[in-house]
């Protein structure tokens, strides 16, 4: 069958194009402005000046200190930093660490490793809807408890969790709290002090900026220990030359987001509720995976009974339409979400799911198209499928 020539994107949460602002905000930093930040001479200061303010700008829209902000190649090096910072800096208070049942893999898997460690790792329950009560984590907390690290918003199912509570509770029991915000910054708003977090992980590449650099919040006065090693950069938290494009690329992006972040939430729940109220009411034996309501604007994930979701992914990928089964990290592997079976689903449920994020340049147009296009794949999967019979 010949690939559509048209293209609808509706896979933002795996990635995000580049916006144009943003790369031309970086352009000067690739081969005019191209020092070292830890050069003396003026090439190098210039590039340290630029560092210096994208550290503020993105601060900013968390409403933390700029030296709070530490610059990291990936969201998955900041979530490695972050539980296997705090979990070594205070071996000596506790080895004891919580996470979510949904967190994303490069969380699940770091706690894995420091279980071999030797720590301790208690795996949160979450409801239908992936949501993490804030009671259980309260019941979960220990004497030897140094660290809760719950994920701010699903990147799977969309489901924003109740961080605000959790790391209110953490913080009445003297327990750091860190949140993989990587879904939700730049989509809702996030303030630390008032949230109290204490750690807060961001990625430039699902907001409209590069792929290469992400960030790690780290509130002062919290003892986090390296995990690379070398010159002393980031103040001495993260060692490698400073990617100086992406970074400021990076902030760029925050600034956009800061000023378009409401509009834009606006315009993609209502785009949203639009695809679930249409596929809930037309196309039989469809679900919602996630909370209706306490879910990020752009976030959509369905369940359809009789097909399998990977069948559904390549079939509307030849009417153009980019979707996926889940977390673009682990899609590639045939075999059920955990985030799905920790909301209860069976494996041939969730194996028939599909997940379609939104973004800033998805429009009503490519909506119709979409609502057009899927009943007709699911219809054709169901005549096929060995679950059910013609």
């Amino acid at each position: 069958m010949p690939k559509a020539k048209k293209t609808v994107y509706l896979d933002y949460a795996a990635t995000t194009p580049v916006d144009p602002r943003v790369l031309k905000a970086m352009l000067p930093y690739f081969s005019q402005k191209f020092g070292n930040t830890m050069s003396l001479h003026s090439l190098g200061q210039e590039a340290k000046q630029a560092l210096e303010q994208s550290r503020k700008i993105v601060a900013s829209l968390i409403y933390a200190k700029p030296q709070e902000i530490f610059f990291t190649s990936s969201a998955t090096e900041s979530n490695n930093l972050a539980l296997k910072g705090v979990a070594f800096a205070n071996r000596i208070k506790g080895n004891h660490v919580i996470i979510s049942s949904i967190e994303h893999s490069c969380i699940m898997e770091s706690a894995k490793w420091l279980e071999k460690q030797g720590f301790k790792i208690t795996r949160l329950k979450v409801n239908k809807f992936g949501q993490v009560f804030p009671q259980d984590v309260k019941k979960a907390i220990k004497k030897d408890t140094i660290l809760v690290s719950v994920i701010h918003a699903s990147n799977e199912i969309g489901t924003i969790e109740p961080i605000k509570e959790i790391a209110r509770i953490c913080k009445e029991k003297g327990v750091l709290f860190h949140t993989d915000a990587s879904q939700s910054l730049g989509k809702i708003p996030i303030n630390v002090k008032t949230m109290d977090i204490d750690m807060l992980t961001g990625s430039s590449h699902k907001m409209y900026g590069p792929k290469g650099t992400a960030l790690l919040y780290v509130r002062q006065g919290v003892e986090i220990e390296p995990i690379l090693h070398g010159g002393g950069h980031e103040h001495g938290l993260r060692a490698s030359t400073i990617n100086v494009p992406a970074i400021v690329g990076f902030a760029k992006a925050c600034q956009i987001c800061q000023k378009q972040m409401k509009q834009e939430g606006l315009r993609l729940t209502k785009m949203r509720d639009r695809i679930i109220s249409r596929v809930l009411k037309e196309i039989p034996y469809s679900y919602l995976n996630g909370h209706a309501k306490k879910r990020l604007p752009n976030n959509i994930n369905f369940r359809f009974s009789f097909i399998e979701g990977e069948s559904l992914v390549l079939s509307l990928d030849f009417k153009g339409i980019c979707a996926s089964t889940g977390s673009a990290c682990s899609s590639a592997k045939l075999q059920a979400s955990h985030v799905l079976l920790a909301i209860g689903l069976k494996p041939q449920d969730a194996h028939g799911s599909l997940r379609l994020s939104l973004g800033r340049w998805t429009t009503t147009k490519e909506i119709e198209y979409l609502l057009k296009a899927l009943p007709e794949e699911i219809k054709i999967l169901r005549k096929l499928s060995p679950f059910k019979g013609t």
